[in-house]
């Protein structure tokens, strides 16, 4: 894909797409479910422990990426 972002195919559940943030202790993973669930995993540390895990339906996700492109214009 781009430089930074990492691919992987996840037999049986979809894909999961890791985020260079550019720092070692900071990365986000987007896991795109089969059925379009999206699980958003954020890495505020070195650990490989999630910081934080949030599900998104297609929806809350298209609302996400709208906001983050600056493509979210209110009526």
């Amino acid at each position: 894909m781009g430089k930074g972002v990492h691919v992987q195919d996840l037999p049986g559940v979809g894909k999961r797409y890791d985020i260079d943030l550019g720092r070692p202790d900071q990365r986000i993973s987007v896991i795109m479910r089969s059925g379009g669930v999206r699980d958003l995993y954020v890495f505020a540390t070195a650990s490989a422990e999630p910081t934080a895990v949030i599900e998104l339906t297609e929806e809350q996700a298209r609302k996400v990426s709208a906001v983050l492109s600056a493509t979210f214009f209110e009526a």
